[in-house]
Formats: structure tokens, sequence, C-alpha cells
């Protein structure tokens, strides 16, 4: 097994000779005869062309004034993944998010195919559309993302690239926190970074499906670590939400509160970065600058912290009091800020 992770110097170590070893592992998944294989019917394996055909460019619109489109853009591309015989498709949520217009582009080219949102699900970051018409595609089966364990190799598909295939190892498995109020208990970090990783799919050495490409990270083997690499969200967390998704266009479990405040981490302490227009905490007061120190009373260590003690008040409407050291404070008072959540889908303007 191949090891990214120098562990007598803490840092990560990646060479050009890795990068090959690794894919030299997938070159026989790659043309469709993975060693993995052999253990199982030759009917369940797909082929690397069922794969590649199967992950699409996805094309969204949104309009100008939809509360992500200072931060997101208007016109966004990312990638997606067909899950059943009918056009669905999974991607991450931001790239479909508050869209009017959605479109994919098969692998193969030709023109853009329409497309309808079907879902957008905050607590884990999935998105899923599906197109007007039969994309005549075999589509990628779910794997078990719980299986992918650090150490282990994988294969990321995307679109929207001239390279869109790279083979990567899992470098670590672990907890991760985003500003946009966003916490994953286990999420999966890849190396070395692929560069179109919005929507892509990590593919296990079954050809399975097993994570969906969020972000672009500096610290994949890490926290404090110059390891560039990808966060994948695990599908794991797919499985149980999908039919809601499907039916009614949302997950049936509680919306977390929700208080509209961006985040960042320094030295344990919360920093507030920005908070969203209109808004919970904008409403309440809270402002850009402001040092969050606890949530009732119960002083925060820090992002995940403070998300969990925010959300162990219950469903979206509570009322959340937050500790705050305000900016513009003079004497270093506490303020005791109630904030009432709610749910962000609410306050997105979703098609």
């Amino acid at each position: 097994m191949l090891n990214l992770f120098d562990g007598k110097q803490g840092v990560v170590i990646f060479t050009i000779a890795l990068y090959r070893a690794i894919k030299i592992a997938f070159a026989a998944l790659l043309v469709g005869v993975s060693t993995y294989a052999v253990t199982v019917a030759q009917a369940q394996t797909p082929s690397a062309s069922d794969i590649m055909d199967a992950v699409v460019q996805v094309h969204a619109m949104v309009p100008e004034d939809a509360r992500t489109a200072e931060h997101l853009g208007t016109f966004r591309d990312g990638s997606g993944i067909v899950i059943d015989d009918d056009g669905l498709i999974v991607t991450i949520g931001y790239v479909i998010m508050e869209s009017t217009s959605l479109a994919i582009t098969r692998a193969d080219g030709g023109d853009p195919v329409p497309a309808d949102m079907v879902a957008y699900d905050h607590n884990t970051g999935f998105g899923l559309l599906r197109t007007r018409e039969p994309l005549q595609v075999k589509p990628v089966v779910l794997g078990s993302s719980a299986d992918l364990e650090e150490g282990g190799t994988a294969m990321i598909v995307s679109r929207g690239d001239a390279y869109p295939v790279t083979p990567a190892q899992v470098v670590s498995r672990r907890e991760f926190t985003g500003y946009w109020e966003y916490l994953l208990e286990d999420a999966i970090f890849t190396m070395p970074p692929h560069r179109h990783f919005g929507g892509a799919a990590l593919i296990n050495e079954a050809g399975k499906l097993v994570g969906i490409g969020s972000l672009y990270v500096n610290d994949a083997a890490g926290p404090e670590t110059m390891s560039p690499g990808n966060m994948f969200v695990p599908i794991d967390a797919l499985k149980p939400i999908l039919a809601d998704l499907v039916q009614t266009g949302r997950s049936a479990k509680p919306a977390n509160p929700w208080l509209g405040i961006y985040t960042d981490q320094r030295e344990g302490r919360v920093l507030v970065t920005r908070v969203a227009a209109e808004g919970p905490a904008w409403k309440a007061g809270i402002k850009a600058g402001d040092i969050i120190i606890g949530v009732g009373g119960h002083r925060v260590s820090g992002m995940p912290d403070f998300l969990r003690r925010v959300w162990a008040h219950g469903e979206a409407g509570a009322e959340v009091v937050v500790d705050v050291l305000s900016m513009d404070s003079s004497d270093l008072e506490i303020k005791h800020i109630p904030v009432r959540s709610r749910d962000r889908r609410d306050w997105l303007k979703l098609n």
C-alpha cells in the first residue's frame, strides 16, 4: 500500500514516482479489467467507458438576485454522475443551488440536454437534477465510502478539463467544518489535487461511486500540513436521504438551526467574517469582525464546537443566544445576543 505521509517528519511527501505508482495501480481499471474484478461476477464490473460515459458536465444559470450569486457566480459549471436509468444525476449542491436553468453535456459532447432541479440538501451538500430525456448510458452504482480507508486508492473523474481522470490516494478521513455553517463528520481527503473538483466522481477499485467532489484544500493530509488535495463528500451520506430527495426535493430530517454567520477559526477563536444579508444574525446585529465566545453561556473551542452547540438547540426556528465580543467594543464586554434561527432553505431563493 502506498503511503504519502511520512510520520517521522510529519510532512506530506508526494513525488513523481509515487504518482506513477498510483497510475499503475489503476491501469487495469482504466482498461476495464481490474484485479478486483476477478473476485466478482463479470456482469457486475463496469468498464472504464461505462464510467466515463456516466460522468457528465453540468451547466447552471443563476439569477443575479440569488442569495449566492455574489460569491458563487451566476453561471456555474461542474460535473455530475448519472445514477439511474431515467437521467437522475448527483452533483455537489453549490453548482445547481438557486439555478433557474439547467443543462448537461454528455461525455461525447453534442448539444446540451435540458435538465430540472430535483433537490438540494444543505446538511450533506448534495444536489440532484434530472435530464428531460434519457441519456442512454449505464448508471454508476453507489458503493460504500465506509470501505475507503486512509491509504486506499481511488480514481477521480470529471468533465470540463482536458485531463478528466486523476488517480488519487485517500490521505485522511476526518471531520470537515465549512465556514457556511457546514459540518461533515467523516469527509474524504485525497491527493494529488484534481482541478475540476466540483461534482467530480470518486470511483473505487470496483468501479463504484464512493464520493462527490466538493473543494480544493491545502491540508488534505491533516491540519497544519501543506498538502494540496481535494475534499469529497462520502456517498454513504446520500443513501439514507436519497428517496426523500427524489420524492419531495428535501430530506425528511428536521433542518438544523441556521444563523447566517460565516466564520473562520484562529487559535481556537471563532471569528465572524461576514453575515448573510437579511439572515438571522444580520437582523440580530451581529457583524463581521465580531468574535464568538460562546453559545448560551457555554464557551466554544472552535468552529465544530460552535456548530454543535447551535444545533443542540433543536430544529430550525429555535432561539439561540450567541455570546459575542463585539468588534467595536471599548470595554471588552461580552454581549449575549438572542438570534431567532431559521431553515437556510427558506432564506435561499430555490426554484
